[in-house]
């Protein structure tokens, strides 16, 4: 390992002497001589100190003038500035000394007051030295986030057009009566797998817009017809594999309006309904239903699938934490279930979900009711 440079101590007096009287008792550190005020301008530029003794009868310019142009030196800012003497220590106190001393007290005392003065020196330096490494790990994340953002933004767009034509040659393929109905079982299956996909990369790149403050919300009223309508395009969403379910639609008539983005209710609705139909056998039963609560809308998302493990739940929303026990063995990165909570979040309601292992899952989400300002909305859209 390198050596340590000693700190460095300047004693700023018309007596050399004084430096030379107390260098003895700082062994561990550099004591250096200064003549006068224009010296410790000049020298504290090249060799920036740790503590300054300022005698007060020091000739020229008064030491009282050019400290405050000092202490506003970013090299000197963890400097510490004793002022000594017994005449003029009140101009050098105003100045901004730290601290007073006698010019009759021992050089031990003095010593002992300036090994003080350096310790906290020392101190800020190295309180400044994490700060500083703190800040570049700081710059070093933000960057490499800026990248992985970046990376992502790129990677779904990149993805998305690829995958859309894929499917609508599935959907072309699947739909030409020459292909035999064997063949046309395995195309299904493709188109779902391809549909899957294409969820999974614009989930990530949603999580990452919320995460980010970038998800710009296009609220609207909406009331019970509206919810139906969302319901029913959210299911088209989910894909063929929904024919093998029983899907049951309960909308409450009459429900307040609630204030939200139609389109991410939608995509949040999809997922749901995509989880519950991963979590289900053929023939499972998928209950989706829209009721009025106190301050809120509340939907529920039920199934009578497997059920999630109990040690799963409070992880289940974070991305990448999804639970594995899947009766399809489908992996799943949890980026759904992650986009859910933060599109909800972002409109001001709240998820959660409730489940025995075996006895199925009942995802409840909640939307606030519209505020007083859409209330003449709220008459256009009755009138």
């Amino acid at each position: 390992m390198g050596s340590v440079d000693p700190q460095v101590v300047f004693v700023v007096s018309r007596d050399r002497t004084r430096a030379s009287l107390l260098a003895p008792a700082l062994p561990s550190a550099e004591v250096i001589y200064v003549a006068d005020a224009e010296t410790l301008l000049r020298e504290a530029h090249v060799k920036p100190p740790q503590v300054v003794l300022l005698y007060t009868d020091t000739p020229g310019v008064p030491l009282a003038q050019v400290l405050p142009l000092l202490r506003q030196r970013a090299e000197l800012a963890g400097t510490h500035w004793l002022a000594v003497g017994t005449q003029g220590l009140g101009a050098l106190l105003a100045a901004g000394a730290d601290a007073l001393i006698s010019d009759t007290t021992p050089t031990e005392a003095v010593a002992t007051q300036v090994r003080t003065m350096l310790g906290r020196a020392q101190q800020h330096h190295d309180n400044q030295e994490r700060v500083a490494q703190l800040q570049r790990r700081m710059d070093t994340w933000e960057h490499e986030e800026r990248i992985r953002d970046q990376l992502v933004h790129m990677l779904v767009h990149d993805l998305k057009n690829p995958i859309a034509a894929v499917m609508g040659l599935l959907e072309v393929v699947e739909d030409d009566t020459r292909v035999p109905d064997d063949s046309r079982d395995l195309i299904k299956v493709a188109r779902d797998e391809t549909q899957h996909l294409l969820h999974l990369a614009v989930n990530m790149l949603d999580v990452r817009k919320i995460q980010a403050g970038k998800m710009n919300l296009r609220r609207e009223l909406m009331f019970s017809p509206m919810f139906a309508e969302v319901i029913e395009l959210a299911r088209g969403d989910v894909g063929s594999g929904l024919r093998d379910r029983h899907v049951r639609v309960e909308v409450e008539p009459g429900l307040s309006p609630a204030s939200a983005d139609p389109e991410i209710l939608r995509r949040v609705m999809a997922n749901l309904i995509s989880n519950a139909m991963k979590h289900t056998t053929t023939g499972g039963v998928i209950t989706l239903i829209v009721r009025q609560g106190k301050e809120e809308v509340q939907f529920l998302i039920r199934d009578d699938g497997e059920g999630i493990p109990a040690e799963d739940i409070p992880n289940l929303f974070a991305a990448f934490e999804q639970s594995r026990l899947t009766l399809h063995g489908r992996f799943d990165t949890g980026m759904g279930l992650a986009f859910c909570k933060l599109a909800i979040e972002e409109h001001g309601g709240t998820i959660f979900v409730e489940s025995e292992r075996g006895k199925g899952a009942t995802f409840t989400f909640t939307l606030p009711l519209g505020q007083d300002s859409d209330d003449e909305d709220f008459a256009e859209l009755l009138n």
